[in-house]
């Protein structure tokens, strides 16, 4: 075991990507007792939020005449030289040095221990690990919190603590999460290193889940561990919150990508999930409507309400939504009036649909005009096709299938190679339903414009070419 610590905590006006520090406090421990405590207001050259003045009681007046984090730097660097840097959430005030020295030019670099990693494994099965907390727990005193002295004498007390926990054991712990390879070294504070350890290499979706396992974020991956630990390592704000936010890690394995990105737009609607960017619908959504006036013509009209009720298409462009109502039009001999492709109190005069047959100036009647309307709406319906999608499974002995109806998705399911199906509907019991989406629309959509149709078996495929689909 190494003869000496340096137990820091620092004060700062935010987090580590754009916070300074305030305040720093490092007390010193060779071979078990404590030989240093230097503490000291930081002037951040910046001023400190009144959020972060209620909680720390640092206001700037105090550091108004404080020095700057240079004029302290030597003083750091000799005393955290050739020391573990011990601190609770390690992570957390590293960064911050790290950063300030950066500032001036200058490289940190020390190795690390986290006591709320050490508490985790030392002392198991408590309900919270912050330092106050565990504070409370385990019997220490924590007077004057969220000052960077009083946080760092605690955190002392508890460091001193579990050493003589471990010592027992012949400091085995300290010296696991002292190795550069070990996962209990690299992983955020409160994520379980067995959470970890499960994930799988494969396609599928992965969750944060926080203290009181509510989804915080959902991805998807095609492999899953490689993903998570890109979340861990990464410097950004946003990933930095998020792990220290995360006390449990999950997954749903997939066995392709497709499926893990339905299943991930469905978690996220779903839980809506406090890092994720909310997945919202498009601002407007456009429909093919249609309803019958006063005179008892069926009008068809683009609709851009949120109510589905007579919607015949939903569509989410609304120059492809123009053109499929321009061609049903055209194709039936339809109204441009009636179709609401113009507006006037007259008859239609259209540019470009000139083969109206006259329901807009009275010279037909509703009845015929209506014919052509529902065999417009009809064919628009059949065009909608159903097939099944088959992408890898989870398992080499299995197959993914994913289904769309008459042009939506309706969900997915895996089906072992062995299991025999006699005709198309023996394949929709084996789907487990999902909910059609905007993003999963969009999903489907890019699938089909960018996958070769060798993975797509229609409704109305011979019995005979099912066994061939299912075994490939």
């Amino acid at each position: 075991m190494n003869a000496k610590y340096t137990i820091i905590d620092v004060e700062t006006t935010g987090g580590v990507r754009y916070g300074r520090m305030t305040e720093i406090c490092i007390i010193t421990v060779i071979h078990g007792k404590v030989v240093d405590i230097y503490s000291s207001l930081i002037n951040p050259e910046e001023s400190i939020p009144r959020t972060i003045t209620a909680l720390t009681g640092i206001t700037n007046e105090m550091v108004a005449h404080a020095p700057r984090f240079y004029e302290i730097a030597d003083i750091i660097e000799e005393k955290t030289k050739d020391a573990l840097f011990v601190a609770h959430n390690v992570n957390f005030d590293f960064g911050f040095l790290k950063k300030e020295f950066e500032m001036i030019g200058r490289t940190f670099q020390r190795k690390k221990l986290c006591t709320v990693r050490l508490s985790r494994k030392l002392i198991p099965g408590l309900y919270s690990y912050s330092l106050g907390n565990l504070c409370t727990s385990i019997g220490i005193s924590l007077k004057g919190a969220h000052r960077a002295e009083a946080d760092t004498r605690a955190t002392t007390e508890l460091f001193l603590r579990l050493m003589n926990i471990d010592k027992d054991a012949d400091f085995s712990t300290f010296t696991t999460f002292l190795h550069k390879s070990s996962r209990q070294a690299t992983l955020p504070p409160h994520i379980p290193t067995e959470d970890f350890e499960k994930l799988p290499e494969s396609a599928g979706v992965y969750i944060f889940r926080d203290k009181a396992g509510k989804e915080i974020y959902v991805g998807k991956a095609i492999n899953i561990k490689k993903r998570v630990l890109s979340h861990i390592y990464s410097k950004t704000q946003k990933s930095i919150n998020l792990c220290t936010e995360t006390y449990h890690l999950d997954y749903e394995e997939t066995g392709n990508e497709l499926t893990a990105l339905l299943l991930e737009a469905d978690y996220i609607r779903r839980f809506y999930p406090k890092y994720n960017r909310a997945q919202k619908r498009p601002t407007t959504t456009y429909q093919i409507i249609s309803y019958e006036n006063q005179m008892g013509v069926i009008q068809l009209a683009l609709g851009t309400t949120k109510s589905t009720i007579n919607s015949v298409l939903t569509l989410y462009n609304k120059e492809i939504a123009l053109e499929t109502l321009m061609k049903l039009c055209e194709d039936y001999e339809l109204c441009p009036k009636y179709c609401s492709l113009q507006s006037t109190p007259a008859g239609c005069s259209h540019y470009k649909i000139k083969n109206c047959k006259g329901i807009c100036m009275g010279s037909e009647n509703a009845a015929d005009y209506n014919t052509r309307v529902h065999r417009a709406l009809d064919a628009l319906v059949s065009e909608q096709e159903t097939y099944i999608i088959k992408e890898k499974g989870r398992t080499p002995s299995e197959n993914c299938l994913i289904l769309v109806e008459q042009g939506e998705y309706k969900g997915y399911g895996f089906i072992d190679h062995d299991v025999a199906i006699t005709d198309f509907d023996g394949f929709k019991t084996h789907i487990t339903p999902f909910k059609n989406t905007y993003h999963t629309t969009k999903i489907m959509s890019g699938y089909m414009r960018k996958n070769s149709k060798r993975n797509i078996m229609r409704a109305e495929v011979y019995v005979e070419g099912i066994a061939s689909f299912r075994s490939q």
